[in-house]
């Protein structure tokens, strides 16, 4: 049959057939990005998402950099799934900075300013990530880097550059920035504001009928909230792993390559001789000489010099050459040249005439290149191995290129194909509770979960330079709800509740008209005739809220944002009923003028306008270049990501 189709396409009919065939892919790319959702205009990686100026934000650019921040994210809390990082804005969040990012670059670009590939080389030269032992670039560790951030050369230099933009542009925003005292003790009395009041809830449980719904209303109830019961994409990993230990037969280091070792980190090798230094700068020849005269009867040089307001500053460990460009050729002679011990000077420098005492002696005895020779020796082993893996693995990348699949690669290289039972996006093992993929399958699981399907293997680096892995999608079962039938006790029950939900509404507003009338709030709730939860009567002040962290329930957050004598209804998250909120005390809170905590406080108001100076100027670099969102995109790729279809 493959013989039959290779025929095919090598005839001229066949010839004519691709052509035709990838002219009408052509199109069909062409039209799905004029109009922003790919595919036939569908949605799909492609689409837009947002505009920045005359740049675009597609779904598959603002997954990928989800990804990143969620994989940093988890080295803190590696328990964090991709549900609850969406349940708490992460997506809104990574698009708007973004957004923020780019607008920033381009406002710069506009007028004048440039970031320049010398100072993105530098910045990225600087990362000890991409050092080789020599503290240059290395090429192979700069790919490694990319490799694990998922990013092309251009676009990690495009962040860079944004970065750089951005340190330039907003970094300002601290300067000199101070909170006068009052507006920090004012704020203060807000903090330690002490409030009273009562809480109220009423679920719909309580109100809901006692007999259940009809056939009718139930098909309806599933029909309208099929999303409620979407279970999730579901996809099971075929995988293989592999060590650094495939490298057979590594050459040793020649001598040559020591030797050119060697002479490139020269200076790592060379003996150093170091002074520990104390030095004090004078305005004049005569004041210095009067310090020396001062030592001359017993005094210290601290004491001498606080004897005239003045302070000795330590220069920690220097090298004559070091010593010299801050002082002078013949300054820096006189003192080493010196003991231990010794005070010397005055001598003239360009900030006054210097008095130096040396406080000690740091010699480091040199290297030959055979005293070296075995570290060197270490060294070179180390890096060709890992060239060496970076360059085996970069093979079988070519293989799956060229159309290998995960079974051909594995066979090849006698390793065993490991398949996981079905997966959800967050790691856990489906219908199983509690139980998790495999470890080792955590860096990947999110490219597993972009992957088209299965017959698109790829490789990854698991522990850089010594654990690697070659891994496919096995089956995929996508999100979908499940038939009613399967869930039909569970909608029954929800569809009832729901009834209960819009009962429990409206006793909450009839509550609180009460309770605005004067009505005691025992009262208000005995009249209603439904049995409800304890009434929760709060007495807190704000610090005692906050010290709850995340732990602060909506309506504890609603009572002190709601004024004093006031009524606040609120509906509770999952169909959870309704709160009344009221508050009947709010009590100012005292502190002051020289409590310790206002320094605290000052430093963190600081922070925080700095931090709104800078939205600010974000705000107004977005508003100058222009920038756009498409919200539908936005809330498909949201679904797509938390499960849904």
């Amino acid at each position: 049959m493959i013989q039959f189709f290779r025929r095919f396409f090598e005839s001229k009919l066949g010839v004519g057939f691709t052509l035709g065939f990838l002219a009408l892919i052509a199109v069909a790319f062409a039209g799905g990005d004029i109009s922003g959702s790919g595919g036939f205009g569908a949605f799909s990686s492609g689409s837009k998402i947002a505009s920045v100026g005359d740049e675009k934000i597609t779904a598959t650019q603002l997954e990928s950099q989800l990804r990143r921040v969620l994989d940093q994210q988890r080295r803190d809390n590696q328990r964090l799934t991709i549900k609850d990082f969406l349940a708490n804005d992460g997506l809104e969040r990574v698009l708007s900075r973004m957004i923020d990012s780019k607008a920033t670059l381009q406002w710069g670009e506009d007028h004048g300013i440039h970031i320049g590939n010398r100072l993105i080389d530098s910045e990225i030269a600087s990362s000890p990530q991409v050092q080789g032992p020599d503290g240059k670039v290395d090429r192979l560790l700069y790919q490694r880097v990319l490799s694990e951030r998922g990013m092309t050369d251009g676009q990690f230099r495009q962040s860079v550059s944004e970065q750089l933009m951005e340190r330039q542009l907003l970094g300002s925003t601290t300067i000199g920035l101070k909170m006068p005292r009052k507006i920090v003790q004012r704020y203060a009395t807000v903090v330690t504001e002490q409030r009273k009041g009562t809480i109220v809830l009423l679920p719909p449980a309580a109100f809901a009928p006692a007999t259940k719904p009809s056939e009718a209303e139930i098909q309806a109830w599933y029909n309208g909230h099929k999303a409620d019961y979407q279970l999730p994409e579901r996809r099971t990993v075929r995988y293989a792993t592999y060590t650094d230990a495939v490298i057979k037969d590594l050459p040793p280091p020649t001598d040559a390559e020591l030797a050119a070792r060697y002479n490139a980190g020269k200076a790592k090798y060379a003996a150093t001789d170091k002074r520990k230094l104390s030095q004090l700068i004078l305005p004049t020849e005569a004041a210095a000489k009067q310090i020396l005269a001062d030592l001359g009867t017993g005094k210290t040089l601290e004491a001498s010099a606080r004897a005239k307001g003045l302070a000795v500053a330590s220069l920690g460990s220097l090298t004559k050459e070091a010593y010299a460009l801050q002082s002078s050729a013949d300054g820096a002679n006189a003192v080493f040249a010196a003991a231990n011990g010794k005070v010397v000077g005055p001598f003239k420098a360009p900030l006054g005439w210097l008095v130096v005492r040396v406080d000690g002696r740091e010699t480091i005895v040199g290297k030959s290149l055979e005293q070296a020779r075995p570290e060197l020796v270490k060294e070179l082993t180390d890096l060709k191995r890992q060239n060496a893996i970076i360059e085996f693995s970069t093979r079988i990348e070519d293989e799956f290129v060229g159309g290998a699949s995960l079974t051909d690669v594995a066979k090849e290289l006698g390793l065993e194909i490991v398949e996981t039972p079905a997966l959800t996006i967050d790691g856990a093992v489906y219908g199983q509770d509690g139980a998790t993929a495999p470890a080792v399958l955590a860096s990947v699981l999110p490219t597993a979960f972009q992957m088209d399907g299965p017959g698109s293997p790829q490789l990854a680096q698991i522990k850089p330079g010594k654990l690697f892995m070659v891994f496919d999608v096995g089956k995929l079962t996508p999100a979908s709800p499940p038939p009613l039938a399967d869930i039909r006790e569970r909608v029954t029950e929800d569809a009832r509740i729901a009834k209960g939900a819009k009962a429990a509404e409206e006793a909450a507003r009839k509550l609180k008209a009460q309770i605005e009338k004067g009505v005691p709030v025992e009262a208000a709730v005995a009249s209603l005739g439904v049995s409800l939860p304890p009434v929760d009567r709060v007495d807190m002040n704000r610090q005692q809220m906050q010290q709850m962290g995340q732990k602060v329930s909506r309506p504890l957050l609603v009572l002190f944002a709601t004024p004093r004598g006031k009524v606040t209804l609120m509906q509770g998250p999952r169909q959870r009923g309704w709160y009344v909120v009221t508050v009947t005390e709010a009590t100012p809170g005292r502190i002051a003028e020289n409590d310790e905590r206002l320094k605290g406080l000052s430093g963190s108001l600081q922070e925080s306008q700095s931090g709104e100076f800078a939205e600010q100027m974000s705000a107004a670099f977005r508003g100058e270049v222009g920038s756009s969102r498409n919200e539908d995109n936005f809330k498909k790729l949201q679904s797509r990501l938390a499960g849904g279809n």
